[in-house]
């Protein structure tokens, strides 16, 4: 979503004007029910049904009168869990992929102080870490994807996601997925397809 996109919904909010047209898209063939609470993480950041990959609702959500997104984007968890958990935020963008390549530095939402991200390819030498970005390229439904690394299991190679919008199915845990990571040479490779790398800060 561009910043002029962005404003405009802040100002349709703030204007106490009717929520959009509801889209047909988010009513049809849906994995679970539009806003359906799928599961909650440990920290109790919960992730809402988007219905499928098709919906797009340009409904903006706020935290604490920020900006987050729209429901129930992977962008709109991404930036909810970086505001609830870190204080932290970024700036809007067309699609998901879009964070790797225009997006350098995430914004503390009080300090306005930049804190700059750094990129790792899939296949590097650093394992992600709680907090870090997910980041899938724009072949992916062709907006791409982002999801929040919750944790890494190292003994069982294991990272476990946060995210919205991917399946739209419900939670077994206070995660979305685990996906395995295979290490060689002193780098590391995740095994999810569309996969760019992991943006660090």
């Amino acid at each position: 979503m561009n910043l002029l996109l962005a404003l405009a919904l802040l100002s349709f909010a703030r204007a106490d004007n009717p929520a959009p047209a509801f889209p047909d898209a988010c009513r049809r063939e849906c994995e679970s029910p539009f806003g359906t609470v799928l599961g909650t993480t440990k920290d109790h950041i919960e992730s809402y049904s988007n219905c499928n990959a098709k919906c797009v609702f340009a409904n903006p959500t706020f935290v604490d009168k920020v900006f987050v997104g729209i429901e129930w984007q992977c962008v709109e968890f991404a930036r909810r869990w970086l505001i609830k958990e870190k204080g932290l935020t970024f700036e809007s963008i067309d699609v998901a992929a879009d964070l790797w390549n225009k997006i350098t530095h995430l914004v503390g939402v009080k300090t306005k102080e930049p804190k700059p991200l750094t990129k790792h390819v899939n296949g590097a030498a650093t394992l992600p870490a709680e907090g870090d970005l997910l980041v899938y390229a724009r072949e992916y439904q062709g907006t791409g994807h982002v999801a929040i690394v919750l944790s890494v299991n190292r003994a069982q190679k294991l990272i476990f996601l946060g995210e919205q919008n991917f399946e739209n199915l419900p939670w077994k845990h206070d995660f979305a997925r685990a996906i395995s990571y295979v290490s060689r040479g002193g780098r590391y490779w995740l095994l999810d397809s569309y996969l760019l790398g992991w943006m660090s800060y």
